[in-house]
């Protein structure tokens, strides 16, 4: 299995290599920002010199695991959905706040991250946020509510940030050519081994003994990362590296005000201000409020790095890595595979664990074909490169997400084991797996070397504010669909009269079990011919509710193949040469 991961990174390492100067080695979806100027590959390291000096691996060690505490924390969350919404008592979207919590924070200041890693020295801020990391970990472990469970992601977010971009300056530092190309497919690897791994552990775990022992493995895991960090070559730093504070406050408020208010629009209201809104402005929801001036303010970011560029300043990032028609158009793509792959990342564990009252451990075999085929997918889709273009790997991917989805809304019932659904994950994680792929190379090949670092602070911001989205409209849309559905249904039902209904908060419907619902429902008095129809209501409508948000992810996929029409349409052999 390495040999077959180490040569199909070679291979696409020395096609760029041959064909563009300056592209990026990218195999997996992986979470580190992936810089040819970062890791110093050039076209002497693509010649695989016989007699360059062999490294010890007992320094990868180190930074496979911090690629992987990162990732199992945030794949474990979904796994713990069910067992955190009853430690807690609270409803499904409270606990998708600390997936937003975590995505929005490391969208907000990976940028940010990759500055300090120049200035002070990879080594030095990765030892400090794998402190952080574990501190945070040890926060979820114990954590007596959900708001602590959220403020020990933010941390993690934070801290995640700065890991980031700091796994491969240590991988540059640590590793020459062909070596340093093995660690880093070893590295797009490991996020995808954590992310299985999250659902197995957690899975098991969370079924038979709970959700808290996962999260306390992490604490464990991150300990030893700061140990074996200390066989890891120092990184000097460069005190000449300046940061841009305000372009860093206009991204990261931007990046926040976006998440948070999508987070919101369900609970504070998406136009009036709802009983929940710790505010309204003029009777208006402040969600929508946060939308809009965070967009204004992501504007404001642009104009501000214009103005830089103009001084001939160093920016936070380098516009020209998005001046381009095929440039914007790889970013659009990317941000849509994300925010889908968040979103059915979230929905699937949500109606297992909830609605259908599964253990973790069911879901976890329930995602699995997903996961490891976007796994393989992302491998394998390598070898086809040479076979056709970027804009037709772009298309096909997203016809296979939009048929995924369109077959998983119309065949999903209450068995997630079903043969047919499956299919659906798999025609999905084809789809999802060949595209993260795919679309980081265009970025990478459609920019100059010396911009590869913006390339990838590009990337990480989209990505993670992608997952930050998906995740928050996903709860949003998928409660909206199901109180409407409810009150619709509970409105025309002749076996559910108004004083059973007033009984019942209509303002509040959420995603909950039937036999919590039984329990709320008879507690008004109701016969038991009553709850027995409140009950077939309530599973008809959330069924509904899903099959609908299933379509409208479809229909996403379908209107990105818009913009993945305007990808660029060589192959490899035919890359045009690098910009000046």
């Amino acid at each position: 299995m390495r040999n077959f991961f180490r040569s199909n990174l070679v291979w696409i390492c020395l096609s760029r290599s041959r064909s563009a100067e300056g592209s990026i080695c990218r195999v997996g979806a992986a979470d580190p920002v992936r810089t040819l100027q970062e890791i110093s590959m050039s076209a002497d390291a693509a010649s695989l010199d016989q007699t360059e000096v062999q490294e010890s691996w007992v320094p990868m060690i180190a930074i496979a695991l911090g690629q992987m505490i990162m990732s199992f924390n945030v794949a474990s969350l979904p796994v713990a959905l069910g067992g955190m919404v009853k430690s807690f008592n609270v409803p499904p979207t409270t606990i998708a706040t600390g997936i937003v919590t975590y995505s929005m924070l490391v969208a907000g200041f990976v940028m940010l991250g990759a500055k300090l890693t120049q200035r002070y020295g990879a080594l030095n801020v990765f030892r400090i946020a794998v402190l952080v990391f574990g501190a945070a970990q040890v926060l979820l472990t114990f954590s007596p509510n959900a708001t602590m469970m959220i403020t020990s992601q933010a941390l993690c977010g934070a801290a995640a940030a700065v890991i980031v971009p700091s796994l491969v300056a240590l991988i540059a530092e640590n590793y020459r050519g062909k070596q340093q190309a093995t660690a880093l497919g070893a590295l797009g690897s490991a996020r995808a081994a954590a992310g299985v791994l999250a659902f197995i552990i957690g899975g098991v775990l969370g079924t038979y003994i709970g959700w808290r022992p996962a999260f306390g493995i992490l604490i464990a895991v991150s300990a030893i990362v700061f140990f074996l960090s200390f066989r890891l070559k120092p990184a000097q730093g460069r005190p000449d590296v300046k940061i841009d504070m305000v372009g860093v406050v206009l991204a990261a408020t931007a990046i926040i005000l976006i998440s948070f208010g999508f987070n919101n629009l369900n609970g504070w209201g998406m136009g009036v201000a709802g009983p929940n809104a710790p505010f309204n402005i003029l009777g208006l929801s402040p969600a929508p409020i946060f939308i809009v001036v965070g967009i204004v303010l992501g504007q404001t970011f642009l104009m501000w790095t214009r103005r830089r560029e103009a001084a001939q300043k160093t920016p936070l990032l380098a516009l020209e890595v998005i001046d381009s028609p095929q440039e914007r158009a790889a970013v659009y793509a990317m941000f849509s595979v994300v925010a889908l792959e968040a979103a059915l990342n979230f929905s699937v564990p949500l109606y297992i664990q909830i609605v259908q009252g599964q253990s973790p451990l069911t879901t976890a075999i329930a995602m699995m074909p997903f996961n490891l085929t976007v796994f393989f997918a992302a491998m394998l889709i390598v070898r086809y490169f040479d076979r056709f273009t970027p804009r037709q790997i772009g298309r096909y991917g997203f016809i296979l997400c939009a048929v995924g989805l369109l077959w998983l809304a119309f065949v999903v019932r209450n068995d997630w084991s079903a043969i047919p659904v499956l299919l659906g994950l798999i025609v999905f994680g084809i789809g999802q797996g060949s595209l993260v792929t795919l679309l980081f190379n265009v970025l990478v090949t459609a920019s100059p070397k010396e911009l590869a670092g913006d390339v990838g602070s590009l990337r990480g911001t989209a990505n993670n504010l992608a997952a930050a989205l998906g995740t928050a409209v996903a709860g949003a849309l998928l409660v909206g669909l199901l109180s409407a559905a409810v009150l619709r249904s509970i409105a025309e039902n002749p076996l559910l009269p108004p004083e059973i209904q007033s009984q019942v908060d209509l303002d509040s419907i959420n995603f909950v079990s039937n036999d919590r619902l039984e329990s709320a429902i008879t507690a008004t008095g109701a016969t038991p011919e009553q709850v027995a129809e409140a009950v077939r209501v309530n599973t008809e409508s959330r069924l509904r509710a899903l099959k609908i948000g299933l379509l409208l992810m479809a229909g996403l996929a379908l209107l990105t193949i818009i913009p993945a029409s305007r990808l660029p349409n060589y192959r490899p052999g035919e890359l045009p040469p690098q910009r000046a």
